[in-house]
C-alpha cells in the first residue's frame, strides 16, 4: 500500500486574520477527515517572516492535528533546528509526543534563508555547530537524567511516550547533514532523491560504528492536486501552485537540492515541468507512485477547490490503491 500524504503549509499571499484563521480551522478539519478515511501521514513545515504568511509554528498545528486525529502522523519536515532553543524544543516535542502516543516524526534540518536567521539573531555561519548542539541536547533531554548543558547541570521533564526517543531524523542534501546524522545515529532524511548522498551516510555509519537508515524521496515526488477536469483546474488554479513554486524557488541557491525545487516561471512552464500535477482519479492511480503527496490548499488555493480534491482523492483513489 503505497504512502499517502496530505501537505499544509497554510500559505495565503494577502490574507486577513479572519481568511486565515479559516484555512487553519479548514485544514484541522481535512485532517480528521483524511485520518477517518485512512491517509497515513499530514506533513508540515516551518518558515519564518514570509510575505504570504507559510507557517511559522509546525508544533503548534501539529498539536492541533493531534487532538482531532487518532490514528495518522504528523512529520514537520523540517524544523529549522539553530532557530529554537535546544531544551524548550526537547519539550515541546515529548508532550508532544505523549499527546499523539507516538505519532510524531520530527524532520531537523538548518534551513537555507539567512533573513530567517537574521530574523532571531541567530549567527548564519554558526547554523552547523548550533545544529550539532541541538541535536546532541535533545537526544540527552529525553533520557530523563540529569547532564550537564553549557556548563550546569539541569534535567527535562517529562520523559518522551516513545522508547528510546521521538522518531528524529536529520534532514539535509549534504555531506554534512549526511555525517552528523551517522555520527549521532539518527535516521537521515536526505532532501532529494539521492542516492550517492544515501550512499555516503551508509559509510559514515560504519566509520562511526553506528546503526541508522535512510528516508529518502522517490525520483519522482510530485505535489498532487484532484480535479475531475485538469484543464480546468489549471486554468482556475495554476496561478496558485505558481506562487507557491516561485517564491520556493526564490529562497534556493543553485547548491540546494530539494524533491520539490521548480524552475517554471508561468503556468504553462510549471504543468509541463510536473513538479506540480493535476490529475483525474483514474489518472493518479494509474501513476503507480509509491508516495502520494495531496497538497489541497497549495498556495492560498480556495478552501472549497480544496476540499473537493481531498475528497476526490480519498473516495476515488484511496480506495484503488494496492
Amino acid at each position: 500500500m503505497p504512502v499517502t500524504v496530505v501537505r499544509f503549509n497554510l500559505v495565503e499571499p494577502d490574507a486577513t486574520p479572519a481568511s486565515l484563521s479559516a484555512r487553519y480551522q479548514a485544514a484541522v478539519e481535512m485532517a480528521t477527515y483524511a485520518d477517518d478515511r485512512g491517509i497515513t501521514t499530514v506533513q508540515t513545515e516551518e518558515h519564518h517572516g514570509v510575505a504570504n504568511n507559510w507557517l511559522p509554528s509546525p508544533f503548534a498545528f501539529a498539536g492541533a492535528v493531534f487532538g482531532a486525529t487518532r490514528r495518522l502522523a504528523v512529520t514537520v519536515s523540517a524544523v529549522i533546528g539553530p532557530l529554537h532553543d535546544p531544551l524548550r524544543l526537547a519539550e515541546e516535542i515529548a508532550v508532544l509526543d505523549l499527546l499523539s502516543g507516538g505519532r510524531l516524526v520530527t524532520v531537523a534540518g538548518i534551513g537555507y534563508r539567512p533573513e530567517e536567521y537574521a530574523l532571531f539573531d541567530v549567527d548564519w555561519k554558526r547554523r552547523g555547530e548550533l545544529q550539532d548542539e541541538l541535536l546532541e541536547t535533545v537526544l540527552k533531554a529525553w533520557t530523563g537524567e540529569e547532564f550537564t548543558y553549557r556548563g550546569r547541570t539541569v534535567r527535562v521533564t517529562p520523559r518522551p511516550f516513545s522508547d528510546p526517543h521521538p522518531l528524529l531524523l536529520v534532514g539535509g542534501s549534504s555531506r554534512a547533514a549526511a555525517r552528523r546524522a551517522a555520527r549521532l545515529g539518527l535516521p537521515f532524511f536526505p532532501s532529494a532523491h539521492l542516492p550517492e548522498l544515501e550512499a555516503y551516510y551508509k559509510e559514515r555509519l560504519i566509520e562511526y560504528g553506528t546503526e541508522g537508515w535512510t528516508m529518502m524521496p522517490g525520483a519522482e515526488t510530485p505535489l498532487l492536486h484532484i480535479a475531475e477536469d485538469p484543464d480546468r483546474a489549471w486554468a482556475a488554479y495554476g496561478s496558485h501552485f505558481l506562487h507557491e513554486a516561485r517564491t520556493y524557488a526564490s529562497w534556493q541557491s543553485g547548491d540546494i537540492r530539494s524533491a520539490v525545487k521548480s524552475a517554471a516561471t508561468t503556468v504553462e512552464e510549471l504543468r509541463a515541468e510536473g513538479v506540480y500535477r493535476i490529475l483525474t482519479p483514474d489518472q493518479c492511480v494509474a501513476q503507480g507512485l509509491d508516495n502520494l503527496v495531496l497538497h489541497p490548499l497549495s498556495g492560498g488555493m480556495p478552501v472549497e477547490e480544496g476540499w473537493r480534491s481531498l475528497r476526490l482523492f480519498c473516495e476515488s483513489v484511496l480506495p484503488r490503491l494496492e
